[in-house]
């Protein structure tokens, strides 16, 4: 008996630990078919079709034109042609969602901005009765003269402002005069803050309709302060809003975040929806297009290299920073060819020359020559007005390896020179790629050459990288301000070859498409703004709406006396 009870026992114990068993490995199953945050260092195996495999094989493969698109399948697991999964992508890979699909979009976005400035405009805001002109709102950009790229984003945040919130834009002046106004013309649409003034109090704003001409800020670099994220800007009282801190594309399309709807979609009109990177249209290059131009003596200067031919076909841009690197030079030159076999022009094409370092321009030349006509801005030989002293700029000696040894005048033809591009723009680099400047010529060159009735583009913004600035993927493409930051994490392959990439003309401001990951460094910078963003560059919604929700609202104000 005492046998038989000792084995009914064991028995009874081994069907527990099998029970339990069973119940841990349906709870382990279940664990694994749920969704959940992704780590920070994530892996996305992506299918992609032999073409495009092919395609990754080759070292300095980018086949513009009628590429094959890469099949995603809704499982987002599979593998390469040799049967090895993908948890990363190259940049070329990242960069096919940029292949020319943005005319659509930039032309509805054009009929936007047109119409925001037939209502808003300066020609017709000042003759409002007193009434409405008090009533009515304004944007302040404003803008110092360093660097053109990063000052021109600030005037051009505060202009989209403009649109989002329906109010009349402002350029700032500084001592009587608009920035860089020896170089920049600045079309009618825009107040300055002294006309303002003075329709303030003509029409009695203060004295008839209590209104106070007062000026709400708000930093964007002031990360603990800043309301970006946290208010509806339609609805602040104040005349005039000034959105400062604004040096790139990425502060004005913070708002696409904004946890109320209404700031939300108006940034979606004009922006597009963050994750639709392949219809995401260029609204920069279309405000620039009706609010700035060169001036008259720029124009000279950029008419005097064309030389009365036709305008030119491509740019290469190459911030260098004094070096000059074999390698920067054979990516870049490979790039030009690949973009120009697409073209599939009869004549010789004309290709623009544009860098900070004067050493590899005479390099590089001789190569393009063999197959393109070059045109490069050579200022010693210029003798027009814009060759004469001017006091506005510092001299070539201050920041001459950050901007170059030229006279700092020869930035701005430059500028314009190189947006008169009719089909492709390069951008290539010693360290960052896709700079502020290079955006911004690049922008302004594809607004420039998409007619109102265009049916399709065939304009091009690329990034030509050297196999060894990609020896540890994008990683260190850090600054927020360069085009290919918001691709930096760990989903960009490391030890990658040349690279000839479509560019995105709206450098991202989130992390929403598919190979957009985060470096840890963002993560932690997010977390000033109240946003948990996880490895994937997914946002804690109920997270955000909670740190709203808890955080008292930052008011400042400064008043402007009549």
């Amino acid at each position: 008996m005492k046998h038989g009870g000792s084995r009914r026992r064991r028995v009874s114990i081994r069907s527990v630990v099998v029970v339990c068993a069973m119940f841990a490995a349906t709870g382990l199953l279940m664990l694994n078919l749920k969704t959940v945050d992704p780590p920070t260092s994530p892996k996305i195996p992506v299918k992609l079709s032999s073409s495009d495999s092919d395609a990754i094989s080759q070292s300095d493969g980018l086949r513009v034109g009628n590429e094959t698109e890469p099949e995603i399948e809704t499982e987002i697991v599979s593998e390469t042609k040799n049967g090895a999964s993908r948890s990363c992508a190259t940049v070329e890979e990242m960069g096919k969602d940029f292949n020319g699909g943005f005319w659509k979009e930039s032309l509805r976005v054009r009929k936007l901005i047109q119409h925001h400035f037939a209502l808003n405009g300066a020609q017709r805001v000042r003759h409002l009765p007193p009434e409405q002109f008090c009533r009515h709102g304004f944007v302040l950009g404003k803008s110092s003269e360093a660097g053109l790229g990063n000052e021109m984003y600030k005037i051009l945040s505060g202009a989209a402002l403009s649109v989002l919130l329906n109010r009349s834009l402002i350029i700032g002046q500084t001592r009587g005069k608009f920035p860089f106004e020896d170089y920049i013309s600045y079309s009618n649409l825009s107040f300055t803050l002294k006309e303002v003034k003075h329709l303030w109090r003509q029409n009695k704003c203060e004295k008839k309709f209590g209104r106070h001409l007062v000026i709400r800020t708000d930093n964007f670099e002031k990360l603990a302060q800043t309301n970006v994220l946290c208010s509806n800007w339609r609805r602040w009282k104040q005349p005039i809003i000034w959105f400062q801190g604004t040096t790139d594309a990425v502060a004005i399309q913070f708002f696409l975040k904004n946890v109320h709807p209404e700031m939300k979609s108006s940034a979606s009109v004009l922006f597009g929806q963050s994750e639709d990177l392949q219809s995401r249209p260029n609204v920069f290059g279309e405000l620039m297009r009706v609010l700035i131009s060169p001036s008259k003596d720029v124009e000279e200067a950029v008419n005097w290299v064309i030389g009365g031919g036709a305008d030119p076909d491509m740019t290469l841009h190459m911030r260098m920073l004094m070096n000059r690197s074999v390698r920067a030079m054979q990516a870049a030159l490979n790039c030009i060819r690949k973009a120009l076999q697409n073209q599939n022009k009869a004549s010789r094409p004309r290709v623009v020359l544009v860098s900070d370092t004067p050493s590899l321009v005479s390099s590089i030349s001789p190569n393009i020559s063999k197959f393109a006509e070059v045109l490069h801005f050579k200022y010693e030989h210029f003798r027009g007005r814009m060759a004469m002293p001017v006091k506005g700029l510092q001299g070539s000696e201050f920041r001459v390896k950050d901007w170059g040894p030229a006279p700092r005048w020869v930035a701005f033809v430059d500028f314009f020179l190189a947006s008169r591009a009719k089909h492709a723009v390069v951008s290539g680099a010693h360290r960052r790629v896709g700079t502020t400047y290079a955006q911004l010529i690049a922008a302004l060159a594809a607004a420039n050459s998409l007619g109102d009735n265009a049916t399709g583009s065939s304009f091009y913004f690329l990034s030509s990288f050297q196999r060894n600035l990609l020896r540890d993927g994008l990683r260190f493409q850090v600054g927020w301000g360069h085009v290919w930051n918001r691709f930096a994490g760990p989903l960009s392959c490391h030890n990658q070859a040349n690279q000839c990439a479509f560019t995105p003309l709206l450098p991202p401001a989130w992390w929403d498409g598919l190979w957009q990951s985060p470096l840890p460094r963002d993560i932690h910078r997010l977390e000033d703004f109240g946003v948990l963003l996880s490895g994937f560059g997914t946002i804690d919604q109920i997270h955000l709406q909670s740190f709203c929700n808890s955080r008292k609202e930052v008011v400042k104000t400064i008043p402007i006396p009549l």
